[in-house]
């Protein structure tokens, strides 16, 4: 985990140095340098957030907008006492992991709505993949974001000799689900290892070890598309992508319901409003209320559902399009 760990140093020691002390407040004295790359104006934050030239660091960075009491606020019962990863989940990690993603757009894209709503969609995800609430429910079912930070009692060892010769399964090792967007099977622990330059086939375990690097497992899942062809979570949600015609013959849409489309699949969409999909798109509802912006902003069921889309990586078809 020396990659990850040198990567967090850097911020840390920047955030040190810039009076930021990661409590969701800006130190003074951070500025921010312009200039222009090809007639584009780019910007670098002199703090430990979006310290990347980038045209998104323009923008206010996610702990402008989205702070400490905020994300207590969200997951307000994650340590209670019958949570199943109490002391684990905190503010810290989630925004050290935002702030390496900052500069791809990651709750920098747009203008501080669509910031907000950004975060509010990505945690909605997580809140509603980490929840025990529908069992114990003590404060409302949506509080209980966060409560885990594995499977707890997993049915199989999720090794899939199919990819035996570019992820094969590390003797011991077990690929159940783990991390703030669950991550399963060999593969995806191999290939989301690459990206983050972690030995996550090996080592599956640091997961559910460090929070961080489950924050940015789950962010790189939200920027990164399952396939070059198509969008990220990120992009259908933001308005990056256009729909081709034979996105729109399959009722695909920019907006949250296809983020879903993107990240589960037929597992959850295309068949029509049941709860697994609903149970996420509340999630992301109430977290817009908390954090100030209203869930009228979320836009018409056709934009918030993906009941009647057909899916980008039906599961039938393709191993690697499972979660």
């Amino acid at each position: 985990m020396e990659e990850m760990r040198r990567a967090i140093w850097v911020i840390l020691a920047t955030a040190v140095l810039a009076s930021s002390v990661m409590v969701g407040v800006r130190g003074d004295d951070t500025k921010t340098l312009v200039k222009k790359v090809k007639g584009q104006k780019v910007c670098m934050k002199t703090g430990w957030e979006c310290n990347t030239w980038s045209k998104y660091c323009c923008n206010e960075t996610i702990s402008d907008i989205f702070q400490t009491y905020q994300f207590e606020n969200l997951f307000s019962k994650r340590n209670s006492p019958v949570a199943h990863a109490v002391g684990f989940w905190d503010y810290q990690s989630f925004i050290l992991s935002a702030a390496l993603y900052e500069p791809l757009g990651f709750g920098t894209t747009g203008n501080t709505t669509m910031q907000m709503m950004e975060v509010a969609a990505f945690l909605g995800h997580v809140g509603a993949k980490t929840s025990c609430g529908y069992g114990v429910a003590t404060g409302g079912p949506l509080a209980w974001g966060l409560c885990y930070n594995r499977e707890m009692s997993p049915s199989q060892s999720y090794c899939d000799d199919y990819y035996k010769l570019t992820f094969p399964c590390a003797p011991g090792a077990e690929y159940y689900g783990r991390g703030a967007l669950p991550i399963y099977w060999n593969y995806n622990y191999g290939y989301i290892g690459e990206a983050l330059k972690e030995d996550l086939l090996n080592h599956p375990e640091y997961i559910e070890q460090n929070a961080t690097l489950a924050f940015m497992a789950a962010m790189h899942k939200w920027m990164t598309p399952v396939k070059k062809s198509q969008p990220s979570p990120h992009d259908v949600f933001v308005g990056n992508w256009k729909p081709t015609k034979n996105d729109t013959l399959a009722k695909r849409v920019p907006g949250f319901g296809t983020t879903m489309n993107i990240l589960y699949g037929d597992q959850v969409c295309g068949k029509g409003d049941i709860d697994d999909m609903n149970v996420i798109v509340s999630h992301y509802l109430y977290y817009l209320d908390l954090m100030g912006v209203g869930r009228e902003e979320a836009g018409p069921n056709e934009i918030l559902s993906c009941a009647e889309q057909v899916a980008f990586n039906p599961i039938t078809s393709s191993p690697s399009s499972s979660s």
